[in-house]
């Protein structure tokens, strides 16, 4: 198993040292997200102060981008960086993308997997020089001159993984992406009884290999040196998962574990402006379904329990502003726990 970190992106001084510690810890990798801070300008400054760590986007927003620009971007890392770029991304929700990004919106699996096939068809012009011609639903290219061409590279184009929450994205994952990246809202049984097999199944339906299909997160990691840090990460999840709970779209989850009043309890809530008072309606037992929790000394043997035999990597924090420091012994021990993946084919 791959274990990941993420990364200062509101100062960009910060990066170097950050970066350079984690490597020297033995993490596998680093990821961003796009939240306050662009995803991709703290990977340039990754690629050059690094030499083996993974950099990752987890993700960054599909449809606020022309596949020309990811391509550009996805491009000049995986040269910076010497082929260890992997480009994460998704859609957002449709009042993000209209009303943060102005973009337009459409239903999302479609459109993403229109998006890799772009992403693939642009890479693909620039590494063989066969010509540019692509013509989709929702995107065109069919312009590429000289002038326009990125220089060679000598790895392969980046992976590309999306992140997929309902049944129309998983499919579109199994079936033409790299990965899935699994959102955090997740628990056990949900993994084993919905993800798992729908993503098992777009795979079967194209004949694509699992061992070259990464899965990563699908929940929580609640750790620290001791049990008061433990206790203080702990509810740092109970309030996310208060969060998330209240929103429809992640309620098959709790259905899975007969929670349905407590969707609609935070639902309700979220509503009527409580949303100080959602985290109380979280108990013990509801918020160790979403994560793996323990002590330095015990993480590990809970990351092998909550997420072994699914989920491929796992991070050890899930904000740029609560960053993990996991040991190197620890690090270590969650490595030796089996995945399925090999490697991106």
């Amino acid at each position: 198993m791959r274990v990941m970190t993420t990364i200062p992106q509101h100062d960009l001084r910060q990066v170097p040292d950050a970066v350079r510690a984690i490597e020297a810890k033995g993490y596998d990798g680093v990821t961003t997200l796009e939240n306050r801070h662009d995803p991709f300008m703290p990977l340039g400054v990754a690629a050059v102060n690094t030499e083996r760590l993974q950099l990752s986007t987890g993700i960054a927003i599909a449809f606020a981008r022309s596949p020309m620009t990811v391509a550009n971007i996805g491009w000049d890392l995986q040269s910076a960086s010497n082929g260890r770029f992997v480009l994460g991304i998704g859609s957002q929700v449709k009042g993000h993308n209209e009303r943060r990004f102005s973009a337009p919106w459409t239903p999302p699996a479609p459109r993403l997997r229109e998006y890799a096939q772009a992403l693939r068809a642009i890479w693909n012009n620039w590494k063989t020089g066969e010509a540019l011609n692509f013509e989709g639903e929702h995107y065109r290219f069919t312009l590429m001159t000289p002038n326009f061409t990125p220089e060679p590279i000598d790895s392969s184009p980046p992976p590309i993984t999306v992140a997929a929450v309902g049944p129309a994205m998983m499919k579109v994952a199994g079936q033409e992406y790299d990965g899935a990246r699994l959102h955090a809202f997740c628990t056990r049984k949900y993994l084993e009884n919905i993800v798992i097999p729908r993503l098992q199944s777009a795979l079967d339906s194209v004949g694509r290999a699992r061992e070259s299909f990464e899965i990563s997160g699908g929940g929580f990691i609640a750790t620290g040196p001791d049990d008061e840090t433990v206790d203080k990460a702990l509810e740092w999840v109970r309030m996310r998962v208060g969060f998330y709970g209240s929103t429809r779209a992640y309620w098959p989850v709790f259905e899975q574990h007969g929670l349905d009043d407590l969707g609609h309890k935070l639902n309700h809530m979220s509503k009527t402006d409580q949303w100080d008072k959602m985290t109380a309606e979280v108990s013990d037992d509801v918020v160790r379904l979403f994560a793996a929790v323990g002590r330095h000394d015990e993480i590990a043997a809970a990351i092998e329990e909550r997420f072994g035999g699914i989920s491929d990597a796992v991070s050890d924090s899930a904000s740029s502003e609560l960053r993990g420091s996991l040991p190197a012994g620890v690090i270590q021990d969650i490595q030796r726990i089996p995945a399925a993946f090999g490697g991106f084919k």
